[in-house]
């Protein structure tokens, strides 16, 4: 028998558990699993459960937007009047309540701060990541003053972007939480941005909660290829492919 083979089962998953947030080599205690892996299991569905019911606090996140220089974003909100209408009525979480606060800038890139499914990761990554894209797009391309969109589902920004009257919409919206991570954001680019597109006609980049996700540089990196993509193409979606290059650790 080897040394590996003579190890406890936790110390042989570690180095691979290490590089990963997937629950593996959880071990086993009898027929069940051990006491602190079902501990750790209800805390993570606990923390999922809360980042989809705790309503994000806009006028916090407006307070830190408004220090990046796009000036005070505007707020709107979908039809669905709380959390649990918009859990229960995605339709509605796609239809705006009203726009008639926001300007027809003409700009070239509009930017939406969405709650979505993880106000939670809204709230923690969503001024470090529009810092990063206003960093990124300066110099290059005209910025809509942002957004911040409450009881928002992705389509609520193509009704935005029209409003706006921007070439290419970013919506950045707090993805679905999952048990391993709840405070995910991605950004969905739309090109040309109306009622009536639909998912085809979008391009996502995801996992976007550093450190140990996608970090916020980087996915400025990525939006900023797309977006030009998008505007020597004419349009976003299927058509068009990330060719960002890779960074790989040295």
């Amino acid at each position: 028998m080897s040394a590996a083979d003579e190890l406890p089962v936790e110390d042989v998953w570690a180095p691979l558990r290490r590089t990963t947030q997937a629950r593996i080599g959880l071990g086993r205690a009898g027929n069940a699993l051990p006491s602190q892996r079902v501990l750790e299991f209800k805390a993570a569905h606990a923390a999922a459960r809360d980042a989809v019911h705790v309503p994000l606090d806009a006028e916090a996140l407006a307070i830190e937007v408004e220090t990046l220089g796009l000036g005070a974003p505007a707020q709107v909100c979908s039809r669905a009047a709380d959390r649990g209408e918009y859990l229960r009525r995605p339709d509605l979480g796609r239809a705006p309540a009203d726009l008639s606060a926001l300007p027809n800038s003409g700009a070239d890139v509009g930017i939406v701060l969405a709650d979505g499914l993880s106000p939670r990761a809204l709230a923690e990554h969503g001024a470090g990541l529009l810092a990063a894209l206003i960093d990124e797009f300066g110099g290059r391309y005209r910025l809509a003053p942002p957004v911040i969109a409450t009881q928002a589902r992705v389509a609520l920004g193509d009704h935005i972007g029209a409003a706006l009257g921007v070439s290419t919409l970013l919506m950045v919206i707090g993805e679905r939480p999952g048990l391993s991570v709840a405070d995910s954001l991605g950004i969905y680019l739309t090109h040309l941005p109306r009622p009536g597109r639909t998912d085809a006609d979008r391009n996502c980049i995801s996992n976007i909660h550093p450190p140990d996700g996608l970090d916020y540089r980087r996915a400025a990196r990525i939006a900023a290829t797309l977006v030009a993509g998008a505007r020597q193409l004419g349009r976003s979606g299927v058509a068009l492919k990330d060719t960002s290059p890779a960074e790989l650790p040295g």
